[in-house]
């Protein structure tokens, strides 16, 4: 189940980060979510409504239709034909034919054959369905235009947390910017006073907000996969692996930098999970952590 509740966490990352406003823009979630006798560990629900600068919101007012639009997450070890039909039957009954659904189903075990097909026979208009298996790496979906438009935004075949790390990328930006200025400078010095306008100034700004991005995308930023079986850390372009089976105890860690990590303890020594820099929660991925070590299996 471990797999499956950072599935959980991960679309509502997502969603808190914007990274799904190309299919709505959601702005109500919510957890462990009733409908009838099934418990859907997440529900988000919004419009298609702009809520940007003023031209924006006119042209959404005037264009853009005016549908309600809900997106679910079911997750379960295994899934049958059985359970789908209920849980696409409970969302018709539960939501206006005038409303648009994308129902997101993920389970642990590879998916059925009879499954695969309800799936992909989908034709309803206002109904989407993807459906991912975490042990066998599948993505499928319902082959209308909001079934294919969830599958291409939401991505579940692996569970990956990152945030984006402000100092860091200050850093960066800093960085570039003194170069650039320094640049200037010595083209000044060399006769070329025209460097020093303003406007070269604020050539130089744009561009480091640009190069100091790229820098920091090089260099410090931190995404963190994890599954069943061990988690992946990338720092830049530096890649981390490791396996729970080669772990025997986890701590919160504080860093000098007062940054939160969970550490791995092995006989080999110690390794840390960053926390705070992807937007985990430090309370939970401890607890998960820690289950993943004392229920962890083989290498594969």
């Amino acid at each position: 189940m471990y797999d499956l509740d950072l599935v959980a966490d991960s679309v509502e990352e997502k969603l808190v980060r914007g990274d799904l406003r190309w299919l709505a823009n959601f702005n109500e979630i919510h957890r462990d979510y009733i409908i009838g006798d099934i418990v859907f560990p997440l529900y988000a629900s919004g419009s298609l409504q702009e809520k940007g600068f003023l031209l924006s919101r006119i042209f959404s007012a005037l264009v853009t239709p005016k549908y309600r639009v809900h997106l679910l997450l079911y997750t379960s070890q295994t899934i049958d034909a059985k359970l789908l039909r209920n849980l696409i039957l409970t969302l018709k009954n539960r939501f206006s034919d005038d409303d648009w659904v994308f129902l997101s189903v993920v389970q642990n075990q590879p998916i059925s054959g009879d499954v695969k097909s309800i799936v992909e026979g989908i034709n309803e208009r206002n109904i989407g369905v993807v459906m991912f298996s975490l042990a066998s790496k599948e993505e499928i979906s319902s082959q209308n235009v909001l079934g294919r438009g969830l599958l291409k935004q939401l991505k579940l075949t692996e569970v990956k947390f990152e945030s984006f790390d402000l100092p860091n990328y200050l850093k960066s930006f800093t960085i570039s910017l003194f170069l650039g200025v320094l640049f200037l400078f010595l083209l000044a010095a060399l006769g070329f006073k025209q460097a020093l306008h303003p406007l070269t100034f604020l050539f130089i700004i744009a561009f480091s907000i640009i190069v100091g991005h790229l820098i920091y995308k090089s260099r410090f930023h931190v995404t963190f996969t994890i599954n069943r079986d061990g988690f992946r850390i990338t720092e830049g372009q530096k890649l981390i692996e490791g396996y729970w089976a080669d772990y025997d105890e986890a701590a919160i860690y504080i860093t000098p930098k007062r940054e939160t990590c969970i550490r791995l303890y092995s006989k080999k020594g110690s390794i840390d999970l960053p926390i705070s820099r992807t937007g985990l929660s430090r309370k939970e991925m401890y607890h998960i952590v820690n289950r993943l070590i004392r229920n962890k299996s083989p290498r594969r």
